[in-house]
């Protein structure tokens, strides 16, 4: 089936759409860059927004929408410009692709659309475990992904199946938050954040890629899903595996006090706090975890 990606340029968009291809699937990629061919990929240029173009075609008839874009999380200080366009890079991106759904003549059947742990809302170290079922917490991270998830599951009245993957930390040594956590450990100056009792919600790219595969291909799968691993690590204990693959100590903490000096506000609820988020649904029907030990899955990460 033809599978067209919204922020399919990151690096869970370049993973899952190798596999895609992997699989037979044609892809379509949705980027601010200029159209072309690349690798067996089609490239269609997207401005973010409702806007008529080309890439309103290739929704049209499409097997499936896989919706990733939004600015990172953390790649900045959250000042309020900051904060509108992380909420903006989500929730109006995917208002216009639910506005081109209901534009197209044959409308995709599914609709997979990210979301992120953020949704539950900060956790202290003795908080039980977070199914899909537990409610949205109250802060910044838990309204942006209440919010984005809302505009998703506008395509349901369209006639999409439509699934929301809330992701947690994902494992892979070329970018996202491991990418920016191993450089101080290879200098030997890494460990844990803050009490390091924080709980972190994790999962190897590959078990990933695996589930979303899964979550298109299933044709009960609807609603939310967790894209966690089956058991959640300590912060101390994530800092541990890290180093441990890396051959280096992870003895050296990071003072809360001087994390929100440095980075301010999101020092909170992205890095002191945390979720013990468990896959339960995934887990429910049947999917399979390849990685579920956070030793395991990090020396596989970072070799």
């Amino acid at each position: 089936m033809r599978c067209v990606l919204a922020g399919g340029s990151g690096f869970l968009g370049r993973a899952l759409y190798a596999e895609l291809i992997t699989r037979g699937h044609e892809v379509v990629v949705l980027t601010r860059g200029a159209a072309r061919d690349d690798g067996g990929v089609r490239f269609m240029t997207w401005p973010g927004e409702d806007a008529p173009g080309d890439w309103q075609t290739e929704l049209d008839g499409a097997g499936a929408i896989i919706n990733l874009a939004g600015s990172g999380i953390a790649d900045k200080r959250w000042t309020d410009a900051r904060k509108a366009d992380l909420r903006e890079s989500r929730v109006l991106t995917t208002r216009a692709l639910v506005a081109a759904i209901r534009k197209a003549t044959n409308r995709p059947a599914v609709f997979l659309s990210s979301s992120a742990v953020g949704f539950y809302g900060p956790q202290d170290d003795k908080g039980p475990e977070l199914d899909e079922a537990a409610p949205p917490g109250s802060d910044f991270l838990s309204s942006l992904a209440s919010d984005w998830e809302a505009e998703a599951h506008a395509a349901t009245a369209l006639g999409c199946r439509v699934i929301i993957l809330r992701t947690g930390i994902v494992l892979d040594r070329r970018a996202g938050a491991l990418a920016k956590m191993i450089p101080p450990f290879q200098f030997f100056v890494g460990g844990p954040i803050g009490s390091g009792r924080q709980v972190m919600s994790w999962i190897h790219l590959r078990d990933w890629v695996a589930l979303v595969v899964w979550l298109l291909e299933h044709p009960t799968a609807a609603g939310a899903f967790n894209g966690t691993a089956p058991n959640p690590s300590t912060n101390a204990e994530f800092s541990k595996a890290l180093g441990a693959a890396l051959g280096r100590p992870s003895w050296l903490p990071v003072p809360g006090v001087a994390l929100k000096i440095l980075v301010g506000e999101m020092a909170g609820p992205a890095l002191l706090a945390g979720q013990r988020v468990v896959p339960r649904r995934a887990l429910d029907a049947g999917f399979s975890f390849q990685y579920t030990n956070i030793t395991t899955a990090m020396a596989d990460a970072v070799r």
